[in-house]
């Protein structure tokens, strides 16, 4: 059996990352981001049939395969495959509303959940989605095609400020006001459309030596916008918090600046923001206590493998 997860996206940091959940039999553990399912089926492999484990997705690409890792994860259990009997529920949706999923499932507390907030490989190399600058396609960038604006919305409706506001923060982008201008004055020629319209429309503003990294840095800033990816992030985080168990494990693997700061802020102070709060004594009070101080990357020989492992950043921390 070809293995999906080899094919819709290679699994980042596998064994650290499953690892630094340090699994226990008959616990409750949740995939936020189950993509190809690559993190799932070895947790799966772990609790080998005792605890029980959630999946959560929003595409509908990703839904399609669970039947593969049910069936993996069978064979490596010797358990016919279902999802009830192999220990796996899916749940598509955004990992924003972990908390309402587990109060339908009448879950109160979890032992350990695992993050890998990159885009799948599926993503950037599907035509058809508009993720990659690579192909000419529909600026779409949804990660739920069922819900909400794509990107071509967001390029042809947003005032200019609010478009140089989303390339500063999320795309991190010195010039990002005058991005916006060429994108306001290129949509009231034509609509802008698909990647090579938008593309198209801010070319002439990078630079040759730059332009592939500052590209990267546009789309990202656009996905984040169209799928409310810092906000979600922020919400699942808060909601994982409350949810774990003590002695329970947060497992979160980033691959940018914005979301690993936001994780490690959760991490060390328990909010979003990183305000630290003393108790009488003066020390920081914290839900988790960090398992790895110095974050875990990708080794040399993972690099090579996989090229897009290279941005990633493992932290582990463990419920108080």
């Amino acid at each position: 059996m070809v293995k999906i997860a080899e094919t819709y996206h290679v699994p980042v940091l596998l064994k650290q990352s499953i690892d630094g959940l340090d699994i226990k039999p008959g616990g409750i553990y949740i995939d936020v981001t189950f993509g190809g399912g690559g993190h799932s089926r070895e947790i799966l492999k772990r609790i080998n049939g005792n605890g029980h484990l959630y999946s959560f997705d929003q595409d509908e690409d990703a839904e399609k395969n669970v039947n593969n890792i049910i069936a993996e994860a069978s064979n490596d259990s010797g358990i016919a495959g279902t999802e009830n009997n192999c220990g796996l529920t899916f749940v598509r949706s955004n990992f924003r509303y972990l908390k309402n999923w587990m109060r339908y499932y009448n879950i109160d507390h979890i032992d350990g959940l695992l993050a890998d907030l990159g885009v799948s490989s599926h993503h950037f190399d599907d035509e058809t989605r508009g993720f990659s600058f690579r192909f000419d396609a529909p600026l779409d960038m949804r990660m739920n095609k069922r819900a909400g604006m794509t990107a071509a919305d967001i390029v042809n409706e947003y005032e200019e400020e609010a478009l140089a506001d989303i390339f500063y923060l999320y795309g991190e982008l010195k010039n990002s006001r005058r991005i916006a201008a060429a994108i306001i004055k290129a949509r009231d020629v034509k609509k802008i459309e698909t990647t090579q319209d938008f593309i198209k429309a801010v070319e002439p503003l990078f630079k040759r030596e730059r332009e592939k990294k500052d590209m990267a840095k546009l789309f990202q800033a656009l996905r984040i916008e169209v799928n409310h990816e810092m906000d979600a992030l922020k919400e699942m985080l808060l909601s994982a918090t409350e949810l774990l168990e003590k002695g329970g494990r947060l497992s979160v693997i980033t691959y940018h600046s914005l979301e690993d700061r936001i994780v490690k802020n959760i991490m060390k102070t328990g909010n979003a923001e990183g305000k630290m709060k003393q108790d009488f004594f003066g020390r920081i009070e914290t839900p988790f206590k960090l398992i790895n101080n110095k974050v875990i990357i990708p080794d040399e020989e993972e690099q090579l493998k996989n090229p897009r492992s290279r941005s990633a950043k493992l932290r582990i921390a463990e419920k108080r």
